[in-house]
């Protein structure tokens, strides 16, 4: 009878455990109200953060979005910011630099990076999503499996502003 209590309890200790165990679903990064914007040089060909104003996973007031370009030099480039794109987890807005007709620089200003999960996934997505860009020269891209709601709300706002740069 001894053994039976011991192992029923020794058991139930077990499954008591397992489920008592909470993965952490933030990250040990200190989590910012600015966080870095997303960019990508399209001569280098690797992503990397580049300093920038991004949101901070909440809408702006009353804004359905805010377009716009402007020259950035003498060699006949610009900067166009796409239109925000309001995603159930936040905004998202991409900013693009043209040169001609290439585009030479992608950045994500805007996306949701309200906890510790959506700093996870958007680490790793967004920086896949602005090079697929670079490559492709177009919003012809793959959404990033995992990261589905970020993909839609970056190719929306990817296709606004390849819109108003006429591309």
């Amino acid at each position: 009878m001894s053994r039976i209590t011991a192992w029923l309890l020794s058991t139930i200790t077990v499954v008591v455990l397992m489920f008592g165990y909470h993965t952490s679903t933030s990250s040990t990064l200190a989590a910012t109200q600015n966080p870095p914007a997303i960019s990508s040089s399209g001569n280098t060909g690797s992503p990397s953060a580049a300093t920038g104003s991004s949101g901070s996973g909440s809408s702006r007031s009353g804004s359905s979005g805010s377009s716009g370009s402007s020259g950035s030099g003498s060699s006949g480039s610009s900067t166009v910011t796409g239109e925000v794109a309001q995603t159930e987890w936040g905004p998202v807005q991409v900013e693009l630099t043209v040169s001609g007709d290439q585009l030479t620089n992608v950045s994500v200003v805007q996306y949701p990076n309200g906890n510790g999960r959506d700093q996870e996934i958007n680490s790793y997505a967004l920086p896949v999503l602005v090079q697929e860009t670079i490559d492709a020269q177009s919003a012809q891209i793959d959404m990033v499996s995992g990261a589905t709601v970020t993909s839609t709300g970056y190719l929306q706002s990817l296709q606004s502003a390849l819109d108003q740069a006429g591309l």
